[in-house]
């Protein structure tokens, strides 16, 4: 049976043993198949978390779930390596082959009980399947010394005939009932009282653990293991990220976290190194293909992520107002103030601090304002589009010469053409130029609205982030009479990105002659 740890004063009682099946249940997933390297990773992974039982594979169904399972065996030295068998003699004789090497081994031995399955699987009666329990429960009693039985299809099992299986189960000699929820039929009140009704009418049951093993077909896998807790299971049967057959099982990181944090209302707990699971979780990901939605709990991306203003005033103040638990104590990193459209102006300005900007209060709200228009354009405003922005906004906020609006005509029918507004000194001046390509057309216009001797040495763009709405940051160089002034700009559109630039190099260039000639920049005008 599978130790369990002394290093608490709780009562033994109350602890859960955590058995995963991400090798096994998870597997079976489509697409989701793992190399024996992989698995073998993905086994000290879960040793490391402390995860009792691991579920390595079903021997039986190939020679690489056979030789998964036996290496499994051989490198594993604190979890259980627990292998699965059909009721069939062979089966399980394969399966205790391939968990032989292990420290701790266990035969998980199964057979279908509901109307359902026995009529139209099995097509066996109630007391083939009794004398099958006996049998296959027996021979694996008989090869190792712990051995789990699963009444598939339980919740859709008579009780009273569920209860006969049980005790025949118990007589033969297993440690472990397994009643799963196959077909993820069940709700959570139901099963809890499945568990009550057996543990207090079969003979033995006091002397075995209970098991859950929950499908979400209905999105109740979560919620029906903790309630088969509550109702005497003290083992449940998990899955990295929850997948498994069809809609998935039970997911490992939910559950214990669940036990974790309402130990007020769930008393019970589990031996989890909970820091390790988001490394589990991203591990699974990776191997199998399978993406984690982003507001998954516990270890999607957006978990710990906070975009609304109110979140985010609150998490500054104090993170027990919108977090009931810690991105650490699940190996997250840490909160994130997500820089959003919803963002507010603490959270903004908590942003700008931990990149490095301390801002008065006049240049804060413009940036500000500058966010929140980019954020309108943007799904997802990342730390290097506020750098560009705010860097932006501190090079032309005292600007003599700013762009009011754009509008650019382009294609491949050219010539391109660029219609322009510009405020010098606050008055507005209108340009219209053409050119070969929007960017001359654009830096034509700007050069009738300011006219100007200068000439563009550089013109550079560049993606700020990635994707189709990213910020482009554009440079560019003038020169003029032996000056040279460098400008820069940023924007979700390259052509407004392009004139701001020019027009920021041109404010430099003109600061400059102002500063040696200071009637230099009228006359430029």
């Amino acid at each position: 049976m599978t130790q369990v740890s002394n290093d608490t004063a709780r009562d033994s009682r109350d602890r859960v043993i955590v058995f995963d099946t991400t090798m096994r249940d998870g597997e079976q997933s489509p697409g989701a198949s793992m190399s024996i390297d992989e698995k073998l990773e993905l086994a000290k992974i879960l040793e490391d978390m402390r995860v009792d039982v691991i579920e390595a594979g079903f021997p039986i169904a190939s020679n690489g779930d056979f030789e998964a399972v036996r290496q499994i065996s051989e490198i594993v030295t604190e979890s259980t390596v627990c292998g699965l068998a059909r009721a069939g003699m062979v089966d399980i004789e394969r399966c205790a082959e391939a968990i032989r090497p292990a420290k701790r081994g266990r035969i998980h031995t199964f057979l279908s009980t509901s109307p359902s399955h026995r009529d139209h699987i099995l097509k066996a009666s109630q007391e083939d399947i009794l004398e099958m329990v006996t049998k296959s429960v027996g021979h694996a009693r008989n090869l190792c010394g712990d051995v789990e039985w699963s009444a598939q299809d339980a919740t859709r099992t008579e009780q009273d005939f569920l209860r006969r299986c049980v005790e025949a189960a118990i007589r033969a000699g297993a440690q472990t009932i397994n009643i799963p929820d196959t077909v993820g039929y069940t709700y959570p009140s139901e099963y809890a009282e499945i568990f009550r009704d057996l543990i207090e009418n079969v003979p033995g049951a006091d002397t075995v653990i209970f098991s859950t093993h929950c499908h979400n077909d209905l999105g109740l896998a979560v919620a029906n293991s903790l309630a088969g807790v509550q109702g005497g299971a003290r083992q449940v049967e998990v899955a990295v990220n929850g997948i498994g057959e069809r809609a998935g099982n039970a997911a490992l990181e939910e559950i214990v976290m669940a036990l974790k944090v309402r130990g007020d209302r769930l008393p019970y707990f589990t031996g989890i190194e909970t820091q390790h699971i988001t490394r589990a979780s991203r591990y699974v990901s990776a191997i199998t293909g399978f993406p984690v939605q982003f507001n998954k709990a516990i270890v999607g991306k957006n978990a710990f992520a906070h975009e609304s203003g109110i979140h985010q005033d609150g998490m500054l103040k104090d993170r027990g107002t919108y977090e009931i638990m810690t991105p650490e104590s699940v190996g997250q990193g840490g909160s994130n103030l997500v820089m959003g459209k919803h963002a507010g102006r603490a959270g903004f300005r908590e942003k700008l601090k931990t990149l490095g900007y301390e801002l008065g209060q006049n240049a804060l709200n413009e940036a500000f304002q500058r966010f929140k228009d980019l954020a309108d354009k943007k799904k997802h405003v990342f730390d290097d589009d506020i750098v560009a922005l705010v860097d932006d906004a501190l090079a032309s906020g005292s600007d003599r010469i700013q762009v009011k609006s754009l509008r650019v005509i382009a294609g491949t029918e050219g010539p391109q053409q660029a219609e322009l507004i510009v405020t010098v000194d606050g008055v507005e001046k209108a340009a219209s130029a053409t050119g070969d390509g929007p960017v001359d057309a654009v830096f034509n216009a700007i050069h009738e609205a300011v006219p100007h001797t200068a000439i563009l040495r550089l013109f550079q763009v560049h993606a700020v982030t990635e994707g189709t709405d990213a910020q482009a940051q554009v440079s560019v160089r003038l020169e003029e009479d032996g000056r040279i002034a460098t400008g820069q700009a940023a924007d979700t559109d390259t052509l407004t990105a392009s004139a701001k630039a020019y027009v920021n190099a041109l404010n430099n260039l003109f600061a400059r002659k102002e500063k040696s000639a200071p009637d230099a920049i009228a006359s430029g005008f």
